[in-house]
């Protein structure tokens, strides 16, 4: 052990590491945090926590703390450079996108390939602006983790039904009747309506057509269903 640490030392490996990281950062080239693939994300971190251990640590010569560092730096270097030359090898380090909903259906495979469960797909989908499933067209989940949405063709900006406001629709949340394969019964309460009516409409007879559900989504103003299914 070294004992403590003088305070101008932690000064100047406090600077040292600064100067260090913003070379790195300026080399490896900037993104946004929305942009940050995993990759990237965690190099970031190992390259911070590195860093600080290095302005605080005692026992530890300073540039062991530089050598880890530049095996990062080369190692995110690599991966970039071989990203932009294999297309192959960049999906398999970055990871490619995943098509979630697919001509306004969920794909139930996509889903689990990519730990997402239908809750986590809605709250996505309302942090962009959509409140019903049914105005989407695609929606495209990022090697950043963003979610990318294509709505249908009605609901882009400025439609036709824009021109005309006797065909604009009261802004109105659907209802959620079923999630996963269970039942909402809160939903149901919202519309006054009990499981057998619920079972009679999607023409649900077993556990299994239940669990084979996705998500059912009920429009009170047109009385009418949309259903995503596990196994189409």
């Amino acid at each position: 052990m070294f004992g403590i640490k003088p305070i101008y030392w932690v000064l100047i490996d406090s600077a040292v590491a600064f100067i260090y990281l913003f070379i790195i950062s300026k080399i490896l080239g900037k993104k946004q945090i929305a942009q940050l693939e995993f990759i990237d994300y965690t190099i970031g971190i190992s390259l911070g926590s590195i860093a600080a251990e290095m302005a605080f640590s005692t026992d530890i010569p300073f540039y062991f703390f530089l050598i880890a560092m530049t095996v990062f730096f080369v190692l995110a270097l690599f991966v970039a450079i071989i990203g932009r030359k294999c297309t192959f090898l960049k999906r398999w380090l970055k990871g490619k996108p995943a098509t979630l909903i697919y001509e306004g259906k969920i794909d139930y495979k996509q889903l689990k390939k990519n730990n997402i469960d239908v809750n986590d797909l809605l709250s996505m989908l309302r942090e962009k602006g959509y409140f019903d499933i049914s105005d989407v067209a695609y929606a495209v989940f990022e090697p950043s983790g963003d979610l990318s949405v294509m709505p249908v063709g009605a609901q882009k900006p400025l439609v036709m039904e824009d021109l005309d406001g006797s065909k604009i629709k009261k802004a109105a949340l659907t209802d959620v009747l079923i999630v996963d394969g269970a039942v909402s019964y809160s939903g149901l309460s919202e519309i006054n309506k009990d499981t057998e009516w619920l079972f009679s409409r999607l023409k649900i007879k077993s556990k299994e057509d239940l669990d084979n559900i996705i998500l059912a989504v009920y429009d009170d103003e047109t009385d009418e269903f949309n259903v995503h299914y596990k196994n189409n």
